[in-house]
């Protein structure tokens, strides 16, 4: 998914009036001009496809981040609509990983770094995320760390 490809997007989306999209992808676009910036390569700067990548997975964790505030804090309505955002955001991203996929790679990773308990959590945990980046949430696969060495 490259920033062209995302202009599409908002093209399609403008054309089917499709207002939820629309707004995703707008606000995508303008992160990745922002990425660009701070990475030093100017407003026009190109991002390669992983900071893009990186950019949209950033954008579906302030989603559900949200989704979780604002149904602690008693705001379904507004849940209902990070929610649809989400939706969106996923469809960009690459298919995640289920849970047992993860422990299979964490059991085999620490295998072959020769980790057997905690003191190598976070040395598995770090060539773990390089290795599944974009294709699992940090959040599984830190849990998946603990519970092998728990």
């Amino acid at each position: 998914m490259l920033q062209t490809d995302l202009k599409e997007m908002m093209k399609d989306a403008m054309r089917a009036k499709d207002a939820t999209r629309l707004s995703v992808v707008r606000g995508l676009i303008s992160n990745c001009t922002n990425e660009a910036v701070a990475k030093g390569k100017g407003p026009d700067g190109v991002l390669s496809e992983d900071e893009v990548l990186t950019v949209i997975m950033r954008g579906a964790k302030q989603r559900k981040d949200s989704i979780e505030q604002f149904i602690k804090g008693g705001r379904p309505e507004l849940a209902e609509g990070e929610k649809a955002e989400l939706a969106i955001l996923e469809t960009m991203l690459p298919a995640q990983m289920s849970r047992d996929e993860i422990v299979a790679a964490a059991q085999a990773k620490a295998q072959e770094l020769g980790v057997t308990d905690k003191t190598g959590a976070n040395k598995l945990m770090g060539m773990l995320m390089k290795d599944l980046k974009g294709k699992a949430d940090g959040t599984i696969v830190k849990e998946v760390v603990d519970s092998l060495f728990a």
